[in-house]
């Protein structure tokens, strides 16, 4: 069932605007499917990682199949993977488990890895185009790992074909365990695959490409006899799933024998850290030393065994971030979801109990993703310059080149102040030959213009007489 939450809106981005209560959407997926099957039951969901399609959901079933479904067609699988033979699943014992399930080989978690071109191999092609497509890693109880490419963008009839089981370095008497759970592929080249087992160990493995030897070349004929990757073991780590508690001062503590099926996630903020969730808690793991390894497999070595004294020089950090299993008289409370959330203070863990407890925690932890580089480290001398570095390091100084921005400044100004000294000028004298033209015509009419007041008297006068001479 898949659950599709409303659109978020408003000042605060919240869903619908802030209503308080909202309808939210579901697809069921494969729901005839499981109903025809009773005895059918679903090993594990992911999505697919490609964010150029539309959202397809991929499903492992018990039947030893992967079913990939679109959420446009939610009923019928647009690609199936079978496992195994049809034949040996219709062998099934009393309880409807099937013989293979029996012996652990039943496939039960996968992970995808980052987008790699297709080996030539694989695709059984020679000269032909790259395909890139995207590794599938597949996990079987008995602790098998098998890899097949996957690309629903290709209709290559050879994607989809099962290679395996890798080879583990070094090997194993027991396969590194029987109880294998859970397979993660952290986002890094080379791959680095971390697999679980119920007893709580994880084993970190480096997978690099196969090299073909002597046995190999015999085998040439084989069409089965591929160059397929192997894993290297590089360490070790048992998680400490209940807490030992000691029943005096002297004596050792109480080991238990709790076990559990792990869950691992990937760090969505560092990719250098995964997490995982049981019924016990959560576990945290960093593992510091990807850099190293990185400039191990850039050097001329090629000695892979040297891996292991690689590995040994630094270890991963592991920390017991929330236990709810205290002691071992408790009920365990198993995590149903799990999270992280980037916050101002850092990374924070949100978790859901069975009881449906939410539970944030902080990600105070000593492995923390790569810095940025400096822009003092950086070496491209095409890069932009500032300014001011460039007047710093010519030959006049800062003061003379202020002083040459003034002068220039001083320059522009002086020039502006004469041009509009002789704009004014310009004007003053064409209202001046105007004024001079309506003296001129008051005159003509007989009109005087007297400012002084003896001027003004001698006017009154000169009036006074000329009106006598004309009575």
């Amino acid at each position: 069932m898949v659950l599709e939450l409303p659109k978020r809106w408003g000042k605060n981005s919240e869903f619908e605007g802030g209503k308080s209560t909202v309808n939210c959407s579901t697809i069921p997926i494969a729901e005839r499917f499981f109903t025809s099957s009773t005895s059918l039951t679903l090993k594990h969901a992911a999505w697919y990682p490609c964010d150029t399609l539309e959202p397809h959901i991929v499903l492992l079933t018990s039947d030893n199949t992967i079913r990939f479904y679109s959420l446009k067609v939610p009923q019928t699988p647009i690609k199936v993977i079978a496992l195994s033979d049809t034949e040996e699943e219709t062998l099934t014992i009393k309880k409807g488990r099937a013989y293979t399930a029996s012996l652990g080989e039943t496939a039960v978690a996968f992970d995808f890895g980052p987008q790699v071109p297709v080996p030539k191999h694989v695709l059984g092609q020679r000269g032909s185009e790259e395909v890139l497509g995207y590794p599938l890693y597949i996990l079987y109880e008995n602790g098998e790992t098998f890899l097949t490419y996957i690309s629903l963008l290709q209709s290559i009839g050879s994607l989809g074909k099962l290679l395996g089981p890798l080879p583990m370095h070094p090997a194993a008497e027991d396969n590194y365990g029987y109880d294998a759970c859970a397979v993660l592929c952290l986002p890094c080249v080379p791959n680095i695959l971390v697999i679980a087992t119920e007893s709580g160990m994880l084993y970190h493995c480096v997978v690099l490409d196969g090299e073909e030897d002597d046995e190999q070349s015999e085998k040439s004929w084989d069409p089965r006899s591929d160059l397929i990757p192997s894993l290297y073991v590089f360490e070790c780590v048992e998680l400490e799933l209940a807490l030992k508690l000691a029943t005096g001062d002297e004596e050792d503590p109480l080991e238990s024998d709790f076990s559990c099926p792990i869950k691992l996630h990937r760090d969505p903020k560092c990719p250098s850290r995964y997490h995982c969730t049981h019924e016990a808690g959560v576990h945290s793991v960093g593992l510091t030393w990807i850099n190293k390894l990185h400039k191990f497999l850039g050097s001329d070595e090629e000695d892979k065994d040297s891996l292991q004294e690689l590995g040994a020089e630094q270890k991963c950090f592991v920390e017991h971030i929330l236990c709810t299993k205290p002691l071992p008289c408790r009920q365990p409370s198993p995590i149903r979801g799990f999270w992280i959330v980037s916050d101002i203070l850092g990374p924070t863990m949100i978790c859901i109990t069975n009881t449906y407890e939410c539970i944030t925690r902080p990600l105070l932890s000593t492995v923390h993703p790569a810095s940025p580089p400096l822009l003092c480290t950086r070496e491209d001398k095409d890069l932009a310059v500032s300014p001011l570095r460039i007047v710093a390091e010519s030959e006049h100084s800062f003061e003379k080149h202020i002083q040459s921005i003034l002068n220039c400044f001083s320059l522009a100004l002086r020039k502006s102040l004469r041009e509009m000294a002789e704009r004014l000028a310009d004007k003053y004298e064409e209202a001046k030959e105007k004024q001079e033209d309506i003296m001129n015509r008051c005159v003509h009419k007989g009109i005087y213009f007297i400012s002084h007041p003896l001027m003004l008297k001698f006017a009154v006068v000169v009036e006074q007489s000329w009106q006598k001479l004309q009575g």
